[in-house]
């Protein structure tokens, strides 16, 4: 048997891994152009068809399927789909992981990080000669698991803030706050007023993470979109159409920042 790309000559060896993770999602691997993605699989019980996206904070493909659906069937529907997510993959942005002499936003200020393997303190920021530092103490090892959790801090604490004021505003409950990392919304309201963010937002302008923090409390009054809910938006943000701008200029960018 003859294979034109590396992927097709791996994919036989890699098909075996097919598995359940610890999540529960399956897993498989699919030849896409020279690469084997690897694709996750997720049973959703209100889903009616096979559906494909791409994660972009990890960099990987996901196919949705009906809760009686098969894995054979959607092994069938990302292959079919294959060419789909090699383009997608490759006009991704390059990944930024979080690493020394990286420069990464916070607060949509570009920062280098630093590691200080000796110094006080855990994660915190410097200015030096007009450059914004993030500094990282400890082993080199940790250094990425450091600043992930330094910047989930800092989106939960002031996406909390934000969020507590505006409800104050209106005069409505919210529920618990939390933050993930979302790879299509930035932000969600649950029916009994709990609030989940993504928390890349904190490497965005502030007035971007507010409108956030604002556009959802504001769904504690209309969980829509109606034109009632744009005006209950407009009353706590009136320049919201600008950070909302902002996020679908930049908003993708945003993901690949501790990818790799």
């Amino acid at each position: 048997m003859r294979f034109e790309t590396a992927a097709q000559f791996l994919l036989p060896f890699l098909r075996p891994a097919q598995r359940k993770s610890g999540t529960g999602f399956e897993r498989f691997v699919v030849a896409c152009a020279d690469d084997a993605v690897e694709v996750t699989v997720v049973r959703h019980p209100r889903a009616r068809n096979y559906n494909l996206r791409i994660k972009e904070s990890s960099r990987q493909a996901v196919v949705t399927m009906p809760r009686r659906g098969s894995l054979r069937e959607a092994r069938a529907f990302a292959e079919r789909n294959a060419a789909w997510i090699a383009a997608r993959l490759s006009r991704l942005p390059a990944a930024v992981p979080f690493a020394p002499g990286v420069s990464i936003p916070l607060h949509g200020i570009p920062h280098a990080i630093e590691h200080r393997p000796k110094a006080r303190g855990t994660v915190w920021t410097e200015q030096r000669n007009g450059q914004a530092i993030l500094c990282v103490n400890g082993p080199l090892e940790h250094l990425r698991r450091r600043v992930m959790d330094f910047l989930k801090r800092e989106a939960r604490r002031e996406l909390t803030e934000a969020s507590r004021r505006y409800a104050a505003m209106l005069d409505v409950r919210i529920g618990r706050i939390g933050v993930r990392d979302t790879g299509s919304r930035w932000g969600s309201c649950s029916f009994e007023g709990s609030l989940s963010f993504s928390w890349r937002l904190v490497l965005a302008p502030p007035s971007v993470l507010d409108y956030l923090a604002a556009h959802e409390v504001a769904h504690r009054v209309e969980l829509n979109h109606s034109r009632r809910f744009w005006r209950v938006v407009e009353r706590l943000v009136p320049e919201w159409r600008r950070a909302e701008a902002w996020l679908k200029a930049h908003g993708n960018g945003l993901h690949r920042f501790g990818a790799g």
